[in-house]
């Protein structure tokens, strides 16, 4: 049987997680002298107010060694596989990790960590793909080959409310911080090949923006692999998000349209009002 590992950046609910069997190996998020870990000690609400409040934003670091050979060592008792999923290499250490927790265990012929080369949800897709197959009857081998095809298939984007979080985490200058803020830019960030890019910027409030980012991939969305559509977010306005839920039920495309809150480690960079709208094509 195949085992399905993750590291907490997939931002997969607790519903999903159970429901497809899926075991998380959270990352770290380091506010001040405080280190907690993704998703059990620390939520995004509570890494919002220690930003606002000490004008800093939270560091991440990469899973530990021993919670990744715990967490392995433990998902291959009997003649079980395992398949670790991790956020872009380029982006954490936390692929490293879990090949060295691999190597620890002298498990190379039955764990293999592999490289999502995404972020948030646009992991979520391929490690819920890999359940399903996992489910199936297929082995590591047989899945590794079939995520290969699929990885350059994910479209991962999202827009931002607030440019303050990439500033402060040193991915946006501070000069355009501070213009975005003036002008009212969000920008939309996609994931091309494990890396972060700006693909357009929209200007007004962001339920403005939110609803045009979303129109403008419908041309997309209609030609999507129709499993599945992940909207994942860190925005407290439920009616805006149920827009987005109506307007892609309105394509009548996806068997499954799924909501899901970012988690620490997307929301210490993306900071709030982030939503994106994450599929295969």
């Amino acid at each position: 049987m195949v085992k399905i590992l993750s590291d907490s950046t997939c931002d997969l609910s607790q519903e999903l997680t159970e429901r497809y069997d899926i075991e998380i190996l959270p990352l770290h998020v380091l506010m001040g002298e405080g280190d907690y870990r993704d998703g059990v000690e620390v939520t995004p609400d509570q890494i919002f107010r220690w930003s606002d409040e000490n004008k800093s934003t939270p560091k991440t670091a990469a899973p530990s060694l021993e919670d990744a050979v715990e967490k392995i060592g433990k998902l291959l008792k009997g003649d079980n596989e395992v398949l670790c999923f991790s956020i872009s290499e380029t982006m954490s250490s936390s692929l490293n990790i879990m090949r060295l927790a691999i190597e620890e265990l002298e498990a190379s012929d039955r764990a293999f960590a592999f490289d999502s080369k995404n972020l948030s949800t646009g992991i979520g897709l391929l490690v819920i793909e890999a359940a399903c197959m996992a489910k199936e009857g297929m082995c590591a081998a047989e899945i590794l080959k079939k995520l290969e095809e699929l990885r350059p298939l994910v479209r991962s984007s999202f827009v931002v409310d607030t440019l303050t979080y990439l500033h402060r985490g040193g991915r946006c200058s501070g000069v355009a911080a501070l213009a975005g803020g003036m002008l009212k830019l969000h920008p939309k960030i996609v994931v091309v090949d494990g890396k972060m890019e700006v693909a357009k910027k929209y200007r007004g409030n962001i339920a403005k923006v939110v609803k045009a980012y979303v129109q403008d991939m419908e041309e997309q969305l209609r030609e999507a692999r129709p499993a599945r559509v992940f909207i994942t977010h860190s925005i407290n306005d439920t009616a805006l998000v149920q827009e987005v839920a109506d307007y892609l039920q309105s394509l009548s495309v996806f068997d499954e349209i799924l909501e899901t809150r970012a988690g620490g480690v997307v929301s210490s960079h993306c900071g709030p009002g982030t939503l994106g709208v994450l599929f295969i094509a």
